[in-house]
């Protein structure tokens, strides 16, 4: 591979040296300077139509649009001129000019970029005295709202819609001042991919239907988490308002996802913000189940596992350290483990390579795979009368209330409880789902990443780790695990496709651990 040349030069008086070719924006970006910036992003072909991102460059003429223009050896680049700093602040004067004093009820205030250039940039007062022109809201199809008075023409939209997705659907239609985002005639949003348009815009003129007035943003709490809609493993931020999830959006990861994520994995959050959550450890006491403390439930769980052939049912969402604990469990027991996955079509985003809406519904059947566990479509021929069944974040869809009655035993550990098994468990252990908890996922290229807790578990939940480790203690097995770094030490110690790995060194991207050998095996 030839070298790459590198190109020094000077931004806001800090010296810089970047590889030759990079924008004086993204130079910028590595001196710590902010050039303000409407039209560009990093994942979009460059534009160059907003012109906010103008910057003074010594012995140029004129002043150079920082997205378009490539770093040059010894260039003396400010930012912040008054030179600069005037030009910025004309092109934020006209692009006020029709937009509507509306933050108030805005969807995008405290996170809107006009807003935050406005405050930072442009003038103290409006010149312009006339009416504001004025645009009906639009319906784009899919969870996308449009509000014209709110466009700046950024283009980001159309450019992801066109370049990104690879269909044109929307189109800068008339000109001047009358012009406005359009549709293609016939066409709408309802590509899995099109919500991404409101991530990138960088006002408040295309919004979510299902987010509308919903919060705002400086009322949300954030986490980063990984998507489970699918097992390309979307890196994902969750936004919460007082504990309640009511959005995710992707986080950026250049190796997963780069800044996107389908509406599949979107919509996951409901899951997440369930109400009917199963929160005390429960026991059956005669014909029904009462309340326990974790002490007795875990002690009754193993009791009533004990001499019985041993079946585990994993849910593909579990953290690689749940689904390591439950190996241990299977291999005292001389069990066996299978799991259910979810399948549905594949719907690849065209301009991203290697990136794709899966056919597995789910973020860690790789993991499962490595850690022992079959595919299973269903029960039928899994598990025989008189067998234990073990369920751990399983709903048990699909499974009938026959096949569970021949169990000799139905231990249920999981989010909620489903009717069946409120009528067979002998005992319920309430776990946390994954904003609620810490832990690994492994994708479908054998990527291992790191997702963090965002929200308070209900009542005295725990996460799934922590009470296989229980169990596992509790059955006789070796290993007391406090943290889930603990669990996913022992777990690298033993496999060899995570042999070397560290919980921390894996950061907030990841690391590639597998080898193609081990993702094959998996697969």
């Amino acid at each position: 591979m030839a070298d790459v040349k590198m190109v020094s030069l000077t931004i806001e008086g800090r010296p810089v040296t970047v590889p030759d070719g990079m924008s004086i924006l993204e130079a910028a970006k590595t001196a710590g300077v902010l050039v303000p910036h409407y039209c560009y992003h990093p994942g979009l072909p460059v534009a160059g139509v907003c012109r906010m991102c103008l910057v003074e460059v010594e012995k140029m003429p004129k002043l150079a649009p920082a997205c378009a223009t490539t770093v040059m050896e010894g260039q003396v680049v400010h930012v912040h001129s008054p030179k600069a700093l005037e030009a910025r602040k004309g092109v934020l004067e006209f692009l006020l000019i029709n937009h509507p004093l509306d933050c108030p009820i805005c969807d995008q205030a405290g996170e809107c970029e006009l807003q935050d250039y406005t405050f930072a940039e442009g003038r103290a007062d409006s010149r312009y005295r006339e009416p504001k022109r004025f645009n009906p809201v639009e319906d784009f199809g899919g969870d996308v709202l449009y509000v014209a008075n709110r466009c700046i023409l950024c283009t980001r939209c159309v450019r992801f819609m066109g370049d990104v997705v690879q269909e044109p659907v929307l189109n800068v239609s008339e000109r001047g001042d009358r012009a406005f985002i359009g549709k293609a005639e016939g066409h709408d949003l309802t590509n899995p991919w099109a919500g991404n348009v409101i991530d990138l815009c960088p006002v408040g003129a295309l919004l979510s239907k299902d987010f509308l007035n919903k919060a705002r943003a400086w009322e949300l709490d954030r986490g980063a988490t990984i998507c489970t809609g699918c097992s390309q493993g979307c890196n994902a931020v969750a936004e919460l308002r007082d504990n309640v999830p009511v959005r995710l959006k992707p986080r950026p990861n250049e190796d997963v996802n780069q800044y996107y994520m389908c509406d599949v994995g979107r919509q996951t959050y409901r899951e997440f913000a369930r109400r009917d959550r199963a929160d005390q450890p429960l026991v059956r006491v005669g014909a029904s189940l009462q309340v326990s403390e974790w002490d007795l439930a875990i002690t009754t769980a193993v009791q009533a596992m004990a001499g019985k052939r041993l079946v585990v049912l994993a849910s593909p969402n579990l953290s690689n350290e749940a689904l390591f604990l439950l190996e241990r469990l299977v291999s005292r027991q001389s069990g066996r483990g299978v799991f259910r996955v979810v399948r549905g079509d594949t719907v690849p985003l065209a301009g991203v390579s290697d990136l794709a809406l899966r056919e597995e519904r789910a973020a860690n059947s790789t993991g499962a795979r490595l850690f022992g566990f079959a595919e299973s479509g269903s029960l039928d021929g899994v598990v025989g009368p008189g067998d234990a069944l073990l369920v751990v974040g399983d709903a048990l869809d699909g499974v009938t209330e026959s096949t569970l009655a021949a169990l000799g035993a139905l231990v249920f550990v999981g989010t909620t409880v489903p009717n069946a098994v409120s009528a067979l468990a002998s005992v319920v252990l309430p776990i946390t789902n994954t904003l609620e908890e810490e832990g690994t996922f492994t994708n479908l290229r054998g990527r291992v990443q790191r997702y963090l807790q965002a929200r308070m578990a209900p009542g005295v939940a725990r996460p799934a780790w922590f009470v296989l480790t229980d169990l596992l203690a509790a059955a006789g097995g070796e290993g007391a695990f406090q943290l889930p770094s603990d669990v996913f030490a022992a777990l690298a110690a033993v496999h060899p496709a995570f042999a070397g790995l560290e919980y921390e060194a894996l950061g907030m991207r990841g690391l590639p651990v597998l080898t193609a050998d081990h993702v094959e095996a998996a697969v």
